[in-house]
């Protein structure tokens, strides 16, 4: 499957492939055994790392011609149930340590989250807002009762005036 008929530098290299497909777990039986064939592996897996390495939609998937965006997303939600990917980083990670040493004694991780000290007024508005106040009324809870805003004319249990009376029978 696919519209391309050479490596576009994208793929996987036969050597990294071979290590990845030893981490895949075996491929599940369908239950009837009459189903559409499955992606290849190899196809599902040129597809997730093209998402990750580009930073494209996964959507986009589909107009590649790898595999489709919903088989891959199955296939990356199997693989990552199976622990493949934290797998392959590790053994990624000890090659690294055989072939060029990791400096553990230099590695840290930091990180805080909370609001920008110098921010502010001085910081202007968000660019995306368009210098707007207040929420849209035509997104507000308050603006109507339907979603395109517009009032039904017809008067229903709650806007009718007979709603908050009652009956002088009783």
């Amino acid at each position: 499957m696919g519209l391309l008929t050479r490596d576009d530098g994208w793929r996987i290299p036969d050597e990294v492939w071979e290590r990845m497909e030893s981490l895949l777990p075996p491929r599940p039986s369908h239950p009837l055994g009459c189903h559409r064939p499955r992606v290849p592996d190899r196809a599902a897996m040129d597809a997730i790392l093209l998402v990750l390495r580009t930073g494209m939609q996964c959507n986009a998937l589909n107009a590649t011609g790898i595999c489709s965006s919903s088989a891959a997303h199955r296939r990356f939600q199997e693989w990552t149930q199976a622990g493949v990917f934290s797998e392959f980083w590790r053994q990624g990670l000890v090659a690294y340590e055989r072939m060029q040493g990791i400096e553990w004694e230099w590695l840290s991780c930091d990180g805080a989250m909370g609001k920008a000290p110098l921010g502010g007024e001085q910081t202007g508005p968000n660019p995306t807002d368009r210098a707007k106040k207040g929420r849209s009324g035509r997104f507000s809870a308050t603006a109507g009762a339907s979603r395109s805003g517009s009032r039904s004319p017809a008067p229903t249990s709650t806007t009718s005036s007979f709603s908050g009376r009652r009956s002088r029978a009783s």
